[in-house]
């Protein structure tokens, strides 16, 4: 499955240049990762962000969001956020922020 990367591009150029993010291919998209543990990817047209359990309700109240589940089986404290939600930079940078801060806030692998 093929990723948007326009999207992909968004995201490294909100990130910047930290040394401690790194990209790798997975779940049929990209993601970016910080100190090992994922933030943020893109799956097909979709944004996919790493909030934690303690944030899962709230950010699934956020338009375009919804539980991430590819095998049948979601995935707690993450969501996936559909790509119309986050056409604007703004929006894009909010999700983004959010992803970094909860995997910033875990120990690096």
């Amino acid at each position: 499955m093929a990723y948007d990367e326009g999207l992909a591009e968004r995201i490294r150029q909100h990130l910047g240049s930290d040394p401690d993010l790194a990209e790798k291919h997975m779940f049929g998209g990209i993601a970016f990762l910080y100190g090992g543990n994922m933030a943020v990817g893109v799956t097909g047209d979709d944004l996919m962000v790493r909030v934690g359990p303690e944030a899962m309700d709230a950010a699934l109240a956020r338009p375009g969001a919804r539980i991430f589940d590819m095998t049948g089986r979601p995935m707690r404290g993450w969501v996936v956020v559909a790509g119309s939600a986050v056409a604007e930079d703004e929006a894009l940078g909010e999700w983004i922020d959010e992803g970094y801060a909860f995997a910033a806030s875990l120990p690096p692998k």
